[in-house]
């Protein structure tokens, strides 16, 4: 049947409509970073005695091989010491965060750099692109304040919309965009700092009122602080971090009105000042706030070493000798399994999110053949906000538990009945902390999970440190989290089902901890689809 004459016309007609409409999305998903020259390479200030914070770190040090440390595991404690580090610091702070939320905590933490800066403090602020997709407009009021530059890492392009349209503007670009920089790190007059697990968000700081974390920080001081500062330099001087306005263009608005903008939205009526901490926390420390005012500093000293991973992770890139790929001996996840390999007598691990897949099975296996006590500590099913890992994790619970490891899982609603681990209201507890302690002796502490998207996709930061007392203090609250907050997983007596047991339990439950059917009959439809190298 010959064709209608009208048929060519039309046809065309519509393939001119839908390159219209496809067009804008496919410029944006082919967007380029932009030029490396719209930024310039600077250096961390050295901590200097001419600071007060400089001088106190030097007053305070016994040995300069050393470094001090102040566990943080209260978030009010956590929180006042960013903010006190923040209005003390007169040369310098160099900030970066996977995470800073437009909240009243993020808003709080944001408000007080700004300040930091109208005195003539050099702030440099880092933030990784992925969870900004509310805040541009907060973020260049914040960037047009005299002396304070912010760079966004690895960011996403085109369409600044939700994280849906960011994933959709970079649908050709999803390997470079689904590898995060996750490190935490807050350096004050290149003298102090706070490295740990919390990014700067409500939830972090028990202020949420839907869950919060259990988490934990520390604060140092001493001979880590030059290696702290090269590696914030390291990525800050990276490929990978760009100028805010090199990322989002020209605004349309003068500065002044970016500013004043910053000031409405981050003003006292929408981020209230935190009350004051109590006075004395789980460990029994008063505030380092007033330690801080007083001029004299209580700390552990330990020889200690810190670890980041390098920013060309976010290519993939591997260390290689020519064309063979080297075991990158820098890396925070080598330096903590080197160390956990090498334990005598006992492991206690921390992570939310844990998938310890089959060579984890074969280390746990060969530890547990010398003997040594292996304990594990994450999240339950209620607790987690990222199921699908959960999903992952629990085809390893069986096998682990026959292997000997005591699995503990923290409890949504558990941690709730005690207030020894937070005030959590009606917010869900959720676990947030990452560490590892091993023999009783050495400590790792820092951003890094036990699963795939750590060791493999995201960078991290850790410290080790060599020190019984501090491994002594983590083992105190891991201990008061899983009596006061968590499940032990058990096998049953056939050794083919788990089993949740608790002090508070007249008999253990067959079932996961808080969960509902429905959620249960999701995780299992969904568990065989989700392999562990996505996660």
């Amino acid at each position: 049947m010959p064709l209608d004459p009208s048929f060519f016309p039309a046809l065309r007609h519509g393939l001119q409509r839908l390159l219209c409409l496809l067009l804008p999305w496919w410029l944006v998903a082919c967007a380029s970073l932009p030029d490396p020259a719209s930024r310039q390479a600077s250096q961390a200030i050295p901590a200097s005695h001419d600071t007060g914070l400089g001088l106190l770190a030097e007053q305070a040090s016994p040995d300069a091989t050393l470094s001090g440390f102040r566990l943080m595991p209260g978030a009010d404690y956590a929180l006042s010491t960013r903010l006190e580090l923040i209005r003390r610091a007169e040369r310098s702070l160099d900030v970066q965060y996977y995470q800073i939320k437009n909240d009243e905590t993020g808003r709080l933490i944001l408000r007080a750099l700004r300040d930091a800066a109208l005195r003539g403090v050099r702030v440099r602020l880092l933030i990784d692109d992925l969870y900004t997709e509310d805040e541009d407009a907060l973020l260049q009021g914040l960037a047009a304040t005299p002396g304070l530059e912010l760079r966004l890492f690895n960011p996403f392009l085109g369409l600044r919309g939700s994280l849906a349209q960011r994933l959709a503007g970079s649908a050709f670009d999803l390997r470079r965009v689904t590898r995060r920089m996750h490190n935490k790190l807050f350096i004050a007059d290149g003298a102090m700092a706070v490295a740990g697990g919390r990014n700067l968000a409500n939830e972090y700081f028990m202020r949420s009122s839907d869950g919060n974390f259990i988490d934990l920080d520390t604060f140092v001081t001493g001979a880590l602080l030059p290696s702290l500062s090269r590696i914030f330099d390291t990525y800050w001087n990276s490929d990978y971090a760009f100028p805010l306005a090199s990322v989002l263009g020209d605004p349309g608005t003068s500065p002044e009105d970016l500013r004043r903008a910053f000031d409405l939205a981050t003003g006292l009526d929408t981020t209230p000042t935190p009350p004051a901490p109590p006075p004395n926390d789980l460990l029994g420390y008063a505030p380092l706030v007033d330690e801080l005012r007083r001029g004299r500093l209580g700390l552990i000293w330990a020889p200690a070493q810190a670890y980041g991973d390098a920013p060309t992770r976010v290519d993939g890139q591997a260390t290689r000798y020519g064309e063979v790929p080297l075991i990158n001996v820098e890396s925070v996840r080598y330096n903590v399994i080197d160390r956990i390999h090498r334990a005598q007598k006992s492991v206690t691990a921390i992570s939310p999110y844990l998938i310890p897949g089959p060579d984890g099975l074969e280390w746990i296996h060969l530890l547990r053949e010398r003997g040594v006590h292996f304990s594990l500590l994450t999240n339950s099913l209620a607790a987690t906000d990222e199921p699908l890992v959960y999903a992952a994790y629990r085809r390893y619970r069986a096998p682990m538990l026959k292997e000997g490891v005591r699995i503990y899982e923290l409890g949504a609603t558990r941690v709730r009945t005690t207030l020894r681990l937070g005030h959590f209201g009606q917010a869900l507890g959720r676990l947030h902390e990452k560490a590892a302690v091993v023999d009783g002796r050495w400590l790792f502490l820092g951003s890094m999970n036990m699963d795939p998207r750590s060791a493999e996709l995201n960078t991290e930061l850790g410290l080790i440190i060599d020190s019984p007392e501090l491994s002594a203090q983590v083992q105190k609250l891991v201990d008061n989290i899983q009596q006061h907050g968590a499940y032990e997983l058990r096998l049953t007596p056939d050794r083919q089902q788990v089993q949740w047991w608790s002090p508070d339990l007249d008999q253990p439950l067959d079932t996961d901890p808080d969960t509902d059917w429905w959620l249960r009959l999701r995780l299992n439809l969904l568990a065989p689809w989700v392999p562990d190298s996505i996660l």
